[in-house]
């Protein structure tokens, strides 16, 4: 039966869901209680209806709740030897199976403030090369916490956290900033970071490498399982799935295989691979071409045609030029007969002659898609096409340089291409969506899980202990930061204790300081030379006691009105110096005060002169 501290602290979870959104019904029970426990008595409170009240008068407090609860310990090439293995075996077997040129996609799930998902770019920078790299890899960060990815967003680190990247990897992909690195813009601008809730959210799909490294820990047996069929959905046929060192996904899914598992790294099963359908292939339209007979027709037809057209005999010379080629290149119709090379149209908006040579040579004709034009109505994209021209007989007449307007067909094509890839993304939800329904027909499958309860336990007792060993970690952080602090005070007492001193030992009086309890706290060094009593000789020592030449009983009266607030007169007092010669000694009391005003102490200072001098 359910304790209602139990119930308390699931209706506790579903108002955080219903409120914020973040669902955390599915995290392990024990690790969410002792953050929410912590939390609780950071603002007083005992129980969960108390904190649950409290979050709805202070949303403020979601804030630091989703902090406490999403704990984000993570770091560069944490675990060195997984990332070593992923560089020298995974990477090069991924560039092998994938086609030449193809791009590879990248998924970092629970990225935190993106050390992971930048230790992924770095490796695969590494062995493609930084052009190829940036045409062929597209790596996707996510994570629920939204203050971590904008951090990650920001690559901006401290000295200590880029410390484990390798020097050599460190010097070439970050740069010095004040306090600390920043990842350089080539490298960052190919990881993409967004919010994706495991549970919830539509998985990133035709991933070639999921990296998910001690997330799955957190979460209860059956949200582990919710996740590890959208990581299945997400990856390609044959896909890496590489998770933490105390993530074991053997027992629990048949979705993966083992590719290497002291270091965690698995592979999709392809016997659970999903049917891909199939894309009808587009037909290619060849362009039918019209002979009009007639001269003045054909002469009308060239002139209004709706590309701009040149037509070169074979002396090289401009024999025809249509309207649409005066209009796009400001040519005139007494251009007509002159040399071609001697024209701006030769060279801009392409090398013509090299391209009219080809033609000639080989027979055929040339096309040049995609030739940039800029003009006053902005920049323009043509095709460009260079026709030999024959008789009848087969005797070469010149060739025909027609220039197509193509601007509109390529921004249809931009156009087209942003509507496919939301298409894409609809169909990959809608696929998330069949995935999460086939999920109920594997919890027929719960019989077989029953034995395996033993490890399973086990398990959950590993990464549970991974959990507070992060915590720790944690802690240890914060105690290292206090650590500093304390250190700073202790120098600063230091150096506060070295500069009265070196006050005292330049003042030619006798210097002495007692507390309320007349112990020598302060005997400087005019003091040792006058009495030859030495300071580690004196100080702890109650001043009445001391055996220095000096009648000290006499002092008596005037220390203790000074304790009690009183300002006395000085004393003259007689008495033996070190040497043994009789002087005559003016004592002064000051009392020592703390910055309350509370008086601590007393201060005596002694001015001793020969009695026969004073005489």
């Amino acid at each position: 039966m359910t304790e209602p501290r139990d119930l308390a602290f699931e209706r506790l979870l579903e108002f955080v869901r219903d409120a914020r959104g973040f669902d955390f019904t599915g995290y392990k029970r024990p690790s969410l209680m002792r953050r929410l426990q912590r939390r609780m008595e950071s603002v007083g409170l005992e129980t969960y209806d108390e904190y649950r009240t409290y979050l709805e008068g202070e949303p403020d407090e979601f804030v630091d709740l989703f902090n406490s609860i999403l704990i984000n310990v993570t770091a560069f090439f944490r675990d060195s030897e997984a990332w070593e293995f992923l560089g020298q075996e995974v990477i090069p077997q991924l560039l092998e199976n994938a086609p030449r040129g193809s791009q590879l996609r990248l998924w970092s799930a629970g990225c935190s403030s993106g050390e992971e998902a930048y230790t992924m770019a770095m490796l695969f920078a590494h062995a493609l090369g930084d052009d190829e790299f940036r045409n062929r890899i597209k790596i996707y960060a996510t994570d629920v916490d939204e203050e971590a990815l904008a951090q990650a967003r920001q690559a901006t680190y401290t000295q200590k956290q880029v410390s484990a990247v390798p020097p050599d990897l460190r010097e070439r992909y970050f740069q010095p900033v004040d306090h600390g690195y920043v990842l350089r813009g080539e490298l960052r601008r190919c990881v993409i970071f967004g919010r994706n809730d495991l549970l919830q959210d539509a998985p990133i799909s035709r991933v070639d490498l999921l990296v998910s490294r001690n997330t799955l820990m957190y979460f209860e047996p059956d949200a582990q399982r919710r996740i590890l069929s959208n990581f299945a959905f997400a990856l390609k046929r044959r896909g890496f799935l590489m998770v933490g060192k105390a993530e074991a996904l053997q027992s629990r899914t048949d979705l993966f295989e083992p590719f290497d598992l002291k270091r965690r790294v698995f592979v999709r099963n392809p016997g659970a691979e999903l049917p891909m359908r199939e894309r009808p292939a587009v037909p290619r339209l060849e362009p039918e071409t019209d002979e009009v007979e007639g001269g003045s027709l054909t002469a009308a037809a060239f002139e209004q045609a709706p590309v701009a057209e040149v037509v070169v005999d074979p002396t090289g010379r401009v024999a025809a030029l249509n309207h649409g080629a005066r209009l796009m290149f400001g040519l005139k119709q007494e251009d007509l007969g002159r040399r071609l090379r001697d024209l701006e149209l030769s060279y801009r908006p392409i090398d013509l002659p090299s391209s009219i040579e080809q033609t000639a040579a080989e027979g055929r004709a040339v096309r040049i898609p995609d030739v940039a034009w800029p003009s006053r109505n902005g920049d323009r994209s043509l095709d460009v096409q260079v026709s030999p021209l024959v008789s009848s007989s087969g005797e070469p007449l010149g060739v025909s340089v027609s220039f197509t307007d193509v601007t509109r067909f390529r921004g249809l094509q931009d156009d087209l291409e942003t509507a496919r890839r939301s298409l894409e993304t609809a169909y990959e939800e809608l696929q998330s969506t069949v995935e999460e329904l086939e999920t109920t027909n594997e919890e027929l499958q719960s019989t077989n899980e029953e034995l395996e309860t033993t490890n399973e336990e086990l398990q959950s007792t590993n990464e549970e202990l991974e959990t507070m060993n992060e915590e720790l970690q944690s802690t240890n952080e914060e105690l290292e930061t206090m650590n500093d602090e304390l250190r700073e005070r202790t120098d600063e007492v230091l150096r506060t204790s070295a500069f009265l001193s070196s006050i005292l030992a330049n003042i030619h009086q006798a210097v002495i300081v007692v507390d309320r309890q007349l112990r020598v706290a302060a005997w400087s060094r005019p003091a040792a030379d006058l009495w030859g009593l030495r300071a580690d000789e004196a100080e702890g020592e109650n001043f009445l006691n001391l055996d220095i030449g000096l009648p000290v009983g006499e002092l008596r009266t005037a220390i203790r009105a000074v304790l009690t607030g009183d300002e006395p007169e000085d004393l003259v007092v007689h008495g033996h110096n070190r040497r043994g010669q009789p002087v005559v000694c003016t004592v002064s009391f000051t009392p020592l005060r703390t910055f309350r005003d509370d008086v601590e102490g007393a201060i005596l200072v002694m001015s001793a002169e020969r009695e026969d001098a004073a005489v």
